[in-house]
């Protein structure tokens, strides 16, 4: 049998260190890479309605949110001053009942027209959601146009739970504004 070669010797403490040291760079490397592309990667998420009633009389309903309890299977409660640049505290409710309470920052007020905020998950770039309604006159009625815009590197990994849990909320949202504006209110 021919001698086998001796094992080669543990790595020096700096040689180790500095692979170390290489590895955890190149990982944050394509993590910052992933964010980037994630936060440059829009998710739009955008569920529309005709309804009978001018858009003022929708508006009215939409800012009503004190009454929000009596009607919105979504947004089942809206808090604080809607200022552009404000924040107000909105509870959200899923699909599947579960509620989360988040406080976005306003970003247009624009009565009879349209209504902004963006909610992000802390310190940003991680899951951030700008969000609207806008109101567009059709004859005597209004399209309500109820949209999110998302970004964030935990965006595509949730892109099938905002198609399944979000999506059908914005609809059912949108359906329950329908009749309370038609019903005068």
């Amino acid at each position: 049998m021919p001698p086998s070669d001796p094992p080669d010797p543990p790595p020096k403490p700096r040689k180790l260190r500095n692979r170390i040291l290489i590895g955890l760079s190149v990982l944050v490397v394509l993590l910052a890479g992933y964010t980037a592309w994630a936060n440059l990667h829009v998710y739009t998420l955008t569920a529309s309605i005709d309804i009978d009633a001018p858009p003022d009389k929708v508006w009215e309903v939409l800012v009503d949110r004190e009454s929000y309890p009596d009607w919105n299977p979504f947004l089942v409660s809206s808090k604080g001053g809607l200022k552009e640049g404000g924040t107000i505290t909105n509870l959200m409710r899923g699909a599947d009942g579960t509620e989360t309470e988040f406080t976005p920052t306003v970003l247009v007020v624009e009565p009879g027209k349209e209504l902004r905020w963006i909610g992000k998950l802390s310190p940003g770039l991680l899951f951030d959601g700008e969000h609207s309604f806008r109101l567009i006159k059709r004859g005597s009625g209004t399209r309500l146009i109820q949209s999110e815009d998302f970004t964030g590197a935990l965006v595509p990994p949730m892109q099938s739970w905002l198609d399944g849990d979000t999506l059908p909320q914005f609809k059912a949202m949108n359906k329950a504004l329908k009749k309370r504006a038609e019903a005068g209110g």
